[in-house]
């Protein structure tokens, strides 16, 4: 929807923005000491390249919102809404279309630290408290981040919360980047070019690039709208958008992390559907195919999923090309019984809670991923940062072992190591299966046998989890209860526990 509001720039004179300057502003004052030789400038179609005084010109009209691509070393001032200063309206009021970059502020040595937020998905401002009070409030004074962004649907439809949800992103205090996703759209637009007016009247470019020492981000807006079409959209990339890449991809550093963030996922969801256009995504995986160190960030699924490409989906690299499906900070949608403070419960259908996570990329191109839960009950080893366990609480001592206990190990992958034992006794292997989670079911039981509503909107229906590792359960040990340990090997993050118990009863006939 075009909301007013936000529709600032409809009354500018329009002059267009095809031609500025890059400086640096080293001594703070907030003027250009100095041009910047080298850094690019783009409208997401063409790349132009400043020269020894920092003067750019694009080789043709701009043709969308022109941004400069932050180089390593440096920052950014902060635009009025707390968001990085580094896009300009194609065409504007004669501000001009220059950009000033700072001294980059000092960085840990070990790693560079990325907030990454998917599916934030407000569509009340009481959904915006949440966001606020459940993934932002308790990140302001523990983070490391230097960066962060959203993978889309940073709203849910209703386009006039962007400037709420940006003043609560901006308590992060880090540069924040924004993904269009498909809840973004103004879906009046008659056509695919006019779908993201207001998104970029906040955001800017749809399609982006932003450098630091040891990663290069690529933002692509891969949701191709189809109005009057069923679906209304669908996953893919336009010709703009190879022209960009396949200007810029060749000045990208091969020695550090390339990392492509999207909304919809690159796979395919449906099994029965092409979710993302085939042809799309073989032409993205022929510019992508030499690099190194690749990663792609995707959203839009509200479950939590790491999956790699391979021939099968057209990516013939050196090495399969890891795509990790973030989980939603809305979770499912910010439904499910609320807690003491009133947030709802907003567990994911594959029984991921909701929650944010975070990329520390290495000098080397390496990386490490973590999934961090928005909310973890005190004192349950049950359910912990990187896990949580379900197994019944009695068995009958003697009883066929047909129960089992279960892992949702959020981060696992079909080659992590899941052990469990039982009192202490000998590990034993965790088989991966693919099978609803059965803390969620149990919710969903308790939604259905409840005779009132438990929370404004139901848990989501439970469906199988692609990171869920059953172990049997042995029930010819002694009366009485027993703990069981599960624990789950990551070879960034190292060894990881849980634990819960279960009590073998005696019983007669």
């Amino acid at each position: 929807m075009l909301w007013p509001v936000l529709l600032w720039a409809a009354s500018w004179p329009l002059l267009a923005c095809d031609a500025g300057t890059v400086g640096v502003d080293g001594d703070g004052d907030g003027r250009p000491d100095r041009g910047a030789p080298g850094v690019r400038v783009s409208d997401g179609r063409q790349v132009a390249v400043a020269d020894a005084a920092g003067r750019w010109r694009l080789p043709g009209p701009a043709r969308g919102p022109v941004f400069v691509i932050k180089a390593p070393g440096h920052a950014l001032p902060l635009r009025d809404d707390g968001l990085p200063d580094f896009w300009r309206p194609a065409a504007g009021e004669g501000a001009g279309c220059d950009f000033l970059l700072l001294p980059a502020p000092d960085s840990p040595d070990d790693a560079l630290e990325v907030l990454v937020f998917a599916d934030p998905q407000a569509a009340t401002r009481k959904q915006v408290g949440y966001y606020l009070d459940d993934i932002v409030r308790p990140l302001q004074d523990r983070h490391r981040a230097m960066l962060g962004v959203t993978l889309g649907d940073v709203a849910n439809d209703d386009l006039s919360l962007y400037p709420e949800l940006n003043r609560a992103t901006a308590l992060l205090g880090v540069p924040w980047l924004h993904v269009a996703g498909n809840h973004d759209l103004d879906f009046e637009a008659a056509r695919d070019e006019d779908s993201l007016r207001t998104f970029r009247g906040v955001y800017g470019p749809d399609s982006f690039a932003w450098e630091e020492p040891r990663a290069t981000f690529v933002g692509l807006d891969d949701v191709v709208y189809r109005p009057g079409e069923r679906p209304a959209y669908v996953g893919g990339l336009r010709e703009a958008q190879f022209a960009f890449l396949e200007a810029y991809l060749p000045t990208v550093a091969r020695d550090r992390l390339l990392v492509l963030m999207v909304h919809i996922p690159l796979f395919d969801t449906d099994a029965n559907a092409e979710t993302f256009r085939r042809a799309d995504r073989e032409r993205l995986f022929a510019l992508l195919r030499d690099f190194p160190h690749v990663l792609v960030l995707s959203g839009h699924q509200h479950r939590l999923r790491q999956y790699f490409h391979d021939a099968d989906t057209g990516w013939r690299g050196a090495a399969p090309l890891h795509e990790f499906n973030v989980g939603a900070a809305s979770g499912s949608f910010w439904s499910g019984a609320a807690d003491a403070a009133g947030i709802p419960d907003a567990t994911m259908a594959d029984g991921t809670p909701n929650g944010h996570a975070t990329l520390r990329v290495f000098d080397d191109g390496e990386y490490a991923l973590d999934w961090h839960p928005a909310r973890l009950p005190e004192g349950d080893g049950a359910r912990t940062a990187a896990m949580h366990l379900h197994a019944p609480r009695a068995l009958r001592r003697g009883a066929y072992p047909a129960w089992g206990v279960y892992a949702n190990v959020y981060m696992g992958r079909d080659d992590t190591r899941v052990e469990f034992r039982v009192g202490g006794r000998e590990w034993q292997p965790m088989r991966k299966v693919a099978a609803p989670d059965p803390w969620l079911s149990v919710e969903n039981a308790r939604d259905d046998l409840a005779e009132s509503l438990r929370g404004f909107d139901r848990s989501p229906e439970a469906v199988p989890s692609t990171h869920l590792w059953r172990g049997a359960l042995p029930t010819t040990l002694e009366t009485g209860e027993h703990v069981v340990e599960v624990r789950a090997f990551d070879h960034r993050h190292g060894e990881r526990r849980a634990s819960t118990s279960y009590r073998l009863l005696d019983a007669t006939e």
